[in-house]
């Protein structure tokens, strides 16, 4: 499956604990990635500082479903389920 254009729910609703350009603490859940561009694509796609963990999330039915508001609301379920 390949991202959704205009979507971006991957780089808005989980959050990032690792470091990134201009995030030296990470990204917290439900706030848009500075790293986004003006049509919801990531500047740092292919770059080596892009965390990891934005690397390995990769697109699927279950989380992506067939709106973006439908992966909005998956990843916001999953970032609430998994906090210590």
């Amino acid at each position: 499956m390949d991202c959704r254009p205009g979507c971006a729910a991957c780089c808005i609703a989980p959050s990032i604990s690792s470091p990134m350009p201009g995030l030296p603490n990470g990204k917290p859940a439900g706030v848009r990635c500075p790293h986004l561009d003006e049509v919801l694509r990531c500047k740092l796609f292919g770059q080596p500082e892009r965390p990891t963990v934005c690397s390995s999330l990769t697109p699927n039915t279950e989380m992506c479903g067939a709106s973006r508001e439908h992966a909005l609301h998956f990843l916001s379920y999953l970032e609430q389920a998994t906090r210590p």
